[in-house]
């Protein structure tokens, strides 16, 4: 049988997902290749035949995105399987043209060809963009789901960016765990504020495997989104978050719209610190693509212990590395602080940027003034130490989901700014939760 040649465009996350529940088992089709981009040194290795199956016995290789037109020439690639988030309509359609150009047809899979199925109620949590509030938003959900006897578990979406046979289930339920699987800070940041609120995580790379065993201990399951991507999970109920500090991005991002137009309810976050005509734009955005969805209006007030201390100092904000790269703001709630308290001066530290950080500032050159905190492996985290030590603050703001403190050694003071959901008026989450609880009844634990 002469089997359709599949390239997968991807970064470590969707593509494999979409190559273990739609191509693995098909021998219509062989993958010859995934690429990959957005994510550090996850090219040049291999998806491990372990987990490819017996169709793939000796695993898929991974290429980098720009070796595009070569790969699809030289391995008679015939259709390119675009499998990754957080990007422009421009730029999903700037590589529809690279791969028709190169003469191969070019390929989105869907929610219907890609989401697995649950035994137990699913509450999905997703977003238009990376950095609109997901974390938080999926926080307060799972607080409120226990706060009526549920068991919660939430899945996050993947970050496989070591041993993918060793990564292929991880459950994560305590710092220890986090330590025992070699977190990169960005794991870090999503599974540590879970499992401090007393929240089980999975994580991993075969997702169907993940949520069998999830299933296990859940009343109900929590699909946490990764960047803008829609859920690897049929759920039953599907919440997004808009940010109104980049309007016109709910429908002009990939597949961040696909989400908004699926949303049982729509959270715009930010409230309190975007402008008024910003908010009634997404606002307005949001009734015209998705009439039927229940809206929800929130804020993220941010919480600063020792805030006095920002007063006239010069400063160092840190704020989330996947935000400033691939996420595009240009400030959270790191910058909010150090203004609102008085900061003289928020330092730049790009010319003091040590190695992979240095990398990461040419790549990303609209980052400005802040420092992301990349850390997708240990010379990244050294990197980012150095870079922080080198610039000249008397003071640093940490506006990560974690401790940084813990990680890397900072040489003069730091205080932590975090932050969390809360809802203004009605309805609330709350209200939502009761609803869905009220028409789905959830059922006993298997």
């Amino acid at each position: 049988m002469n089997r359709t040649k599949i390239l997968i465009l991807g970064a470590a996350g969707r593509d494999f997902h979409n190559f273990n529940v739609y191509f693995r088992e098909r021998g219509e089709y062989e993958v010859v290749a995934f690429t990959a981009t957005q994510i550090p040194d996850i090219s040049g290795r291999r998806y491990p035949a372990a987990l490819a199956g017996p169709l793939y016995p000796d695993g898929i290789p991974i290429f980098e995105e720009s070796e595009l037109e070569r790969l699809i020439q030289e391995l008679g690639v015939e259709q390119a399987v675009f499998a990754y988030s957080d990007v422009s309509h421009l730029q999903v359609m700037h590589l529809a043209s690279r791969v028709m150009a190169a003469g191969a047809d070019f390929r989105l899979l869907g929610p219907a060809a890609t989401m697995v199925a649950s035994s137990k109620r699913v509450v999905s949590v997703c977003a238009v963009r990376t950095g609109a509030g997901k974390s938080q938003t999926t926080r307060r959900v799972c607080e409120l789901l226990q706060e009526r006897g549920l068991k919660v578990v939430a899945v996050r979406h993947p970050m496989p960016y070591g041993d993918l046979v060793e990564q292929e289930v991880q459950r994560f339920a305590s710092e220890a765990d986090l330590d025992r699987h070699h977190c990169t800070i960005e794991e870090r940041e999503e599974y540590e504020p879970h499992i401090a609120r007393g929240t089980v995580v999975y994580a991993g790379v075969d997702y169907e495997k993940i949520l069998r065993q999830a299933e296990q201990e859940a009343d109900v399951v929590v699909w946490d989104g990764g960047n803008n991507d829609f859920p690897f999970f049929k759920s039953d109920l599907e919440i997004v978050v808009v940010d109104p500090h980049r309007p016109g991005h709910e429908t002009s991002f990939h597949p961040g719209e696909t989400n908004l137009r699926r949303a049982d309810v729509v959270v715009i976050n930010k409230i309190d610190t975007a402008a008024p005509g910003d908010i009634e734009a997404v606002r307005s955005a949001v009734r015209q693509a998705n009439p039927g969805a229940r809206i929800v209006d929130a804020c993220s007030p941010l919480f600063v212990d020792g805030y006095e201390a920002i007063a006239g100092k010069r400063v160092l904000v840190i704020e989330d590395g996947p935000t400033l790269t691939h996420g595009g703001m240009r400030y959270g709630a790191g910058v909010v602080a150090a203004q609102r308290f008085g900061a003289s001066e928020i330092l730049d530290p790009r010319a003091h940027a040590v190695g992979t950080i240095a990398d990461t500032f040419r790549k990303y050159p609209d980052i400005g003034t802040l420092l992301p905190a990349m850390g997708y492996g240990d010379r990244q985290v050294k990197d980012l130490e150095a870079t922080v030590n080198a610039t000249p603050a008397d003071l640093v703001l940490i506006a990560t989901p974690i401790d940084l403190r813990r990680l890397i050694d900072i040489r003069v003071p730091a205080l932590r700014v975090t932050y969390e959901l809360q809802e203004i008026g009605k309805p609330t989450l709350a209200d939502e939760i009761d609803s869905f609880l009220a028409q789905v009844p959830t059922p006993a634990l298997a």
